[in-house]
Formats: structure tokens, C-alpha cells, sequence
């Protein structure tokens, strides 16, 4: 059974506007799958997964793309950069339109070949595993725009939401959003994380860098999984690794740019004073997280010490989905002030800003939104705000703030 995605609608549209399209995120979130299900007929599929093909795209790219002409499927590009000056002469000189769709993995790699030949050639979409919404397997409505908390957004995303109960929610973040743990819920998950980190290890990391450990990269690893939604310490990480800072830094840059992390910036009116801030660190897939930390079940998981980080970061990923998967870059951030006021997101739209907190309860609580006045100081708008929670009801906490069920993302 194909499960239908978020994104494929918006991806055939933007393949009308652009010659390339790249599809980029994490080994086995379905960019294949998604292609080869919506692709017309005519669309060829090759992939450099093959080692004699990389080879004719590395050694001869005119033949290559002689041999493979558009439309057509280029599976893991990242394996073959030498093909991209050799795209960009293509489309220059056809003019035609979604004639090239690649895929890959290892953003940084790509990205450089993207940004020297392509650029204005190609719309880069991100893709993660499946979103709440995708899992339901048709019951939820996909092409909604993405989550905000403002009354026009929340009133689409009630009309069209399951309301499942605290145990369906914590099977999904212990399992996580891959799709062979999703289609078929008799795959045994601890098998299958396991052979997903010695393939990630295996390839994306020994592809990216020189790692000469990989023990104490998968120890690295573990300890990133256990700091999921706080804020990125690199010290106590290099510490609890037993590696050097630079190595911490380095190895961390990998985790990026193989698209396992995530890491959000506290807001600043100034954008450069963002950048040199701390971020927080965020896991992209809480059942992966949660295999890394150990957690044996959903319910040990639940009710753990990780659990409020955990939900944090689950939370986290469905609201990056719902921008990723209607082909938006979001302006996502955190808020921390010297007065210790904090806001777990602040989503900035159209020159609104929109406070967010997490709390993983079913019983709400007016405090809750407190600190949401400490964005008063800043020249934005603001909207309104919302506190993601496990009510099975929306619960007004004040004028302009409301309790809403986890569901509605």
C-alpha cells in the first residue's frame, strides 16, 4: 500500500515552473517511493546507488545524460557532482520544465554543486518521514497550509483532524516517522534502527568525512539523542564523548548535513545576533532518538526522564513537516531572555509573530502561557498564540491564546 504524501501535489506543480527539482532529506524517508508513484510514464529512473553507473556519470556525464535523457529520475546525485554543469547546459539549452528530478541525502555535497551551476534552475524541496497526517493513511486532509497558530489555520486544521488518545501518541514517537515502521507495523523496531545506524555509518558518514572511530561517532551519536530539545552544549558534548571540541563541531556539522538534526536559533530583531547565539538541538525522528537513549517501549518512553524533551521535539518535527511538505522555508526560532522568561518557538510570518509552547499534559494550565507577553518588546506584530498539549479539546487560556490538542498540527 502507497501511502500518499504531503508534498507530491506541490512537487508536480513546481516541476511546471522549474527545469530541476532536488529532493533532500534523511536515507529512507520515501523520496523515491514519493517519485516513482507520481512520475508519468515516459520518466526514466536510474540511480548512482549503482556503482557502474556513478562511474559513466563521473567519468563520461554527456553520455551519462545521453543515455538518460529527460524526464527522468536521478536517484542519490550526490554521488556524481560532475553531473551538474552538464544539467545546467541541458536545460539552458531546452527551456522545458521539470525535465531533471533528483534525489539525495547528503545535503552539503549537493548543495555546492547546486549553488555554483544551478541556481535559479532548480527548487529545492526537503522531505522527512511521514507527518501525523500522512500516517493516517487518507483520513486527514494533507494540503493545508502550515502551522500557525492564527484563527484561519487552526479552524482548517480542526475541521480535518483525528484525535487520538495518549497511547496511540506515544507508539508514534517511540517508533518514529520512517515508513517501513509505519506501513508495516509488524517490523521490529530495535532490527530495523539497527541496521539503519550501521547503514548511516556505513555510508553517509564515511562519505562525508574522514571518521576514523566510528565507535566513538555512534557514542557521539547517543549522547546528541540524549540532549534532543535543549540547548546545544558543545563542551559537555565533546566531554561526555570523550572527543575534542573541533571534533564535537566537526561531527556535528555531519549530523546536519545528513539531515538527522536540526538546530534552532533564538530569535533577535538583529538576524546576525541569531547566528551567534545557542541553539537548540533537535533530533528530526523521535524513534531513532529514542532507540539511540535506549527507551524499550512507548510507555517507559512516555514516562521517563526524556519525556517532556522527547514530546518537545516530536512536536517540533510535525510543525517543521507541515512547512517542508507545502515547500515553505519557515522562520522558526526559540525565545530566552536574561530574565529567564522562555517560549519553546516563535513562528515569524508575514512580519506576525506567533508564540508556541510545548507541554506534554492533558491537563491544561494558565500559567502555561506566561511568558508569552515577553514579545512585547519586539517591532513585530503579534498574533496569536497557542500551547500544543495532549487535551483532547481547544481550552482558551486568555484572550488571544488557546490550549490546542497535538492533533491539530
Amino acid at each position: 500500500m502507497y501511502y500518499g504524501r504531503a508534498l507530491q501535489k506541490r512537487w508536480l506543480k513546481a516541476s511546471e515552473s522549474f527545469p530541476v527539482l532536488l529532493l533532500t532529506g534523511p536515507r529512507q524517508v520515501g523520496k523515491t517511493t514519493m517519485l516513482k508513484n507520481i512520475r508519468e510514464k515516459k520518466r526514466k529512473y536510474v540511480s548512482l546507488d549503482d556503482l557502474s553507473l556513478r562511474m559513466l556519470a563521473k567519468e563520461d556525464p554527456v553520455l551519462f545524460l545521453k543515455q538518460y535523457s529527460p524526464p527522468v529520475i536521478i536517484d542519490e546525485i550526490q554521488y556524481a557532482p560532475e553531473l551538474m554543469p552538464y544539467i545546467k547546459i541541458a536545460v539552458d539549452s531546452s527551456g522545458g520544465k521539470g525535465e531533471y528530478w533528483l534525489t539525495g541525502s547528503q545535503q552539503f555535497q549537493m548543495m555546492k554543486g547546486v549553488t555554483e551551476t544551478l541556481a535559479g534552475r532548480v527548487a529545492i524541496v526537503n522531505m522527512l518521514g511521514f507527518s501525523l497526517r500522512e500516517k493516517s493513511a487518507g483520513r486527514m486532509n494533507l494540503m493545508l497550509p502550515p502551522f500557525t497558530p492564527d484563527d484561519a489555520t487552526l479552524k482548517t486544521r480542526r475541521s480535518s483532524s483525528d484525535r487520538p488518545m495518549k497511547k496511540d501518541i506515544s507508539v508514534d514517537i517511540w517508533r518514529g516517522s520512517f515508513p517501513a515502521l509505519v506501513e508495516n507495523p509488524g517490523t521490529d523496531r530495535d532490527i530495523y534502527f539497527s541496521s539503519y545506524l550501521q547503514t548511516y555509518i556505513q555510508r553517509d558518514v564515511r562519505d562525508l568525512t574522514q571518521v576514523g572511530n566510528l565507535q566513538a561517532f555512534t557514542t557521539f551519536l547517543k549522547v546528541c539523542a540524549a540532549r534532543t530539545g535543549q540547548l546545544l552544549n558543545i563542551s559537555d558534548i565533546a566531554r561526555d564523548s570523550n572527543i575534542s571540541i573541533p571534533t564535537a563541531k566537526n561531527w556535528l556539522s555531519i549530523l546536519e548535513a545528513s539531515c538527522q538534526i536540526f538546530l534552532l536559533y533564538p530569535f533577535h530583531s538583529n538576524i546576525t545576533k541569531r547566528l551567534t547565539k545557542t541553539p537548540k538541538l533537535y533530533f528530526l525522528d523521535t524513534g531513532f532518538c529514542s532507540y539511540l537513549t535506549g527507551w524499550s517501549s512507548p510507555e517507559t518512553l512516555f514516562n521517563g526522564a526524556m519525556s517532556g524533551h522527547i514530546f518537545e521535539t516530536f512536536v517540533f518535527t510535525e510543525i517543521l513537516k507541515s512547512w517542508w511538505n507545502s515547500i515553505r522555508t519557515p522562520q522558526i526560532f526559540y525565545y530566552r531572555d536574561k530574565d529567564c522568561r522562555e517560549i519553546d518557538l516563535l513562528i515569524l510570518k508575514d512580519n506576525t509573530i506567533y508564540p508556541v509552547e510545548i507541554k506534554k499534559s492533558a491537563t491544561v494550565k494558565g500559567e502555561w502561557a506566561r511568558h508569552f507577553d515577553a514579545i512585547s518588546r519586539f517591532s513585530e506584530e503579534k498574533g496569536n498564540g497557542a500551547v500544543i498539549c495532549m487535551s483532547s479539546e481547544e481550552v482558551p487560556l486568555r484572550p488571544g491564546v488557546m490550549a490546542i490538542p497535538v492533533s491539530y498540527i
